[in-house]
């Protein structure tokens, strides 16, 4: 089938700064370094223009893969139920080599939030499952932190229709992509130079995090009253990281967070979702689970529950927390009161904590600790890694120290 062209709808000039930003920030491409990208079909218009600044910056060789909604459909409506419980293991092993060879990462995010909503949920929870176990010799070296990678987006067509769902096509395209280049700051006179001041600001708030050393950070507002226990030997981070290839890069484009691993054995209480959690496709809204000793032992949602749930029995560390991290409500993407169904963008409107694997790098000389060590530390380990949000207005956060004291963190959704 022939696409339906919407590049009049997104500015190109912006959308070429989008791509230099996806280089110079995102990934900080350095000379002779290959690149692997992967991309909906759609996004064809800035994969070229990554590719061109990649090569620009001295990549090696550029690889992308494509991904098209059209076909992902086919397979539900016509594969073997036998294909579920299988994944493109060899695709994902080729990525792990790359990698390992020193290659760098960029996914082009946006998929249609929505494209299995009507497809059956135990075939989507068994492909799941196996896509997460095929792809983890691919997403270790993401998740450890070895290599620089970046997230970026693209106004697709079909997201664009479900965000603004009011609007004609091409006035939602042309909406969303504004919506991504305000978010990605690529509005701004010299987009790199915005970057970097940004991510001084985001530093400033993990240094402070880092000096206070709390033991665990409390959360209070409607439906919830969770203290997540940090793990030991915690460190806090936001914006440009260093990965162990030594290349500083921006892994999020956007970013608002400031984030560090919880502990896995020491989450307690309940917490309730602020913002719906949009999942390989399917919507899961109104999500209230209870933790007991770190682990989820009751799940709830209005919308989407049943995938909730096969999602938390994936593996033993998907019902335990890899990540907690703090957004103030006042963020400009919570500010555009866009709801994005896409967890890039949303997350950055709100206070949010994941599902499963830690990052590696969340942790003092993380680097150089092996998985057992950080295990031992209170590390969480799963193939998966879900980020939903629990930050609102309402919501309030103390940090507590080891002997009991706390510290104000957040007053109803800002920075105290």
């Amino acid at each position: 089938m022939t696409l339906p062209d919407f590049s009049h709808s997104i500015d190109p000039v912006k959308l070429d700064k989008l791509a230099e930003v996806a280089v110079k920030v995102g990934l900080r491409l350095v000379p002779g370094q290959d690149l692997v990208i992967t991309a909906p079909l759609n996004a064809l218009s800035l994969v070229r223009a990554i590719t061109r600044h990649a090569y620009q910056a001295g990549a090696g060789i550029v690889t992308t893969f494509y991904a098209d909604e059209e076909a992902t459909l086919a397979r539900y409506v016509n594969g073997a139920d036998a294909s579920f419980d299988r994944a493109a293991g060899w695709l994902y092993e080729g990525m792990a080599k790359a990698y390992a060879g020193g290659a760098a990462r960029l996914a082009i995010s946006g998929d249609n939030p929505m494209l299995l909503a009507g497809q059956d949920p135990a075939k989507v929870a068994r492909a799941n499952k196996a896509n997460s176990m095929a792809y983890k010799p691919a997403l270790e070296p993401i998740s450890n932190f070895d290599i620089n990678w970046n997230i970026s987006s693209f106004p697709n067509p079909s997201w664009a229709a479900q965000v603004f769902p009011d609007l004609p096509l091409d006035e939602a395209v042309k909406k969303l992509a504004e919506a991504i280049f305000a978010a990605s700051r690529v509005n701004e006179p010299d987009p790199v130079a915005a970057w970097a001041a940004h991510n001084g600001e985001l530093a400033k708030r993990s240094a402070w995090l880092n000096g206070e050393r709390f033991s665990s950070l409390h959360f209070t507002g409607p439906g919830t009253d969770l203290t997540v226990g940090l793990a030991d030997g915690h460190e806090w981070h936001g914006g440009a990281s260093t990965a162990k290839n030594g290349i500083t890069c921006n892994p999020n484009i956007p970013t608002e967070e400031v984030f560090t691993t919880p502990h896995a054995l020491k989450v307690e209480g309940t917490v309730s979702s602020t913002k719906p959690l949009s999942h390989q496709g399917t919507l899961i809204d109104n999500i209230q689970v209870r933790f007991e000793a770190g682990r989820i032992v009751e799940a709830k949602a209005s919308r989407g529950e049943e995938v909730l749930n096969k999602v938390l029995d994936t593996d033993e560390g998907a019902r335990r927390l890899g990540e907690v991290a703090l957004v103030p409500h006042s963020s400009p993407i919570s500010a555009s009161g866009i709801l994005f169904y896409n967890t890039l963008f949303d997350e950055n409107a709100s206070c949010h904590i994941a599902l499963g694997q830690c990052y590696s790098k969340c942790f003092l000389d993380g680097a150089s600790l092996t998985p057992e060590q950080i295990k031992a530390q209170g590390g969480n380990s799963s193939l998966i890694h879900i980020d939903w949000m629990i930050g609102s207005d309402k919501v309030d956060i103390d940090g507590v120290k080891a002997d009991g004291t706390t510290v104000p963190v957040m007053r109803k959704g800002e920075w105290a």
